[in-house]
């Protein structure tokens, strides 16, 4: 990982205040809605807690197994385009780590 992103398991929307406070300026959901259950919080939920708390909030939902070529390119742009220190995450964090060391394998 780059020293200014970051890889967490799955975030609820009251973690998004702790994370500004913590100095993150964005965050990048990469799991899917539901994925697992109702339980789970929805992007909608966890985007509202984001923008309230000052962050910018990006939903890039992927699988678990696979993450395609154009997945892979959108998170590359994500990359790029938010402000840092930026959070990614999923269900445990692997999916993300994945999927950043995809977009940054160039």
């Amino acid at each position: 990982m780059a020293p200014d992103v970051y890889v967490a398991p799955q975030l609820p929307p009251e973690a998004m205040a702790e994370a500004a406070r913590a100095g993150f300026r964005s965050v990048i959901n990469n799991r899917p809605d539901h994925e697992h259950g109702p339980g789970q919080p929805t992007s909608a939920e966890i985007e509202t807690a984001a923008r309230a708390a000052g962050l910018e909030y990006r939903h890039l939902p992927v699988a678990g197994g696979y993450q395609s070529p154009e997945e892979i390119a959108a998170c590359a742009a994500l990359l790029r385009e938010l402000p840092r220190p930026l959070l990614m995450f999923c269900r445990s964090g692997s999916r993300s780590a994945r999927l950043y060391q995809l977009a940054t394998a160039g």
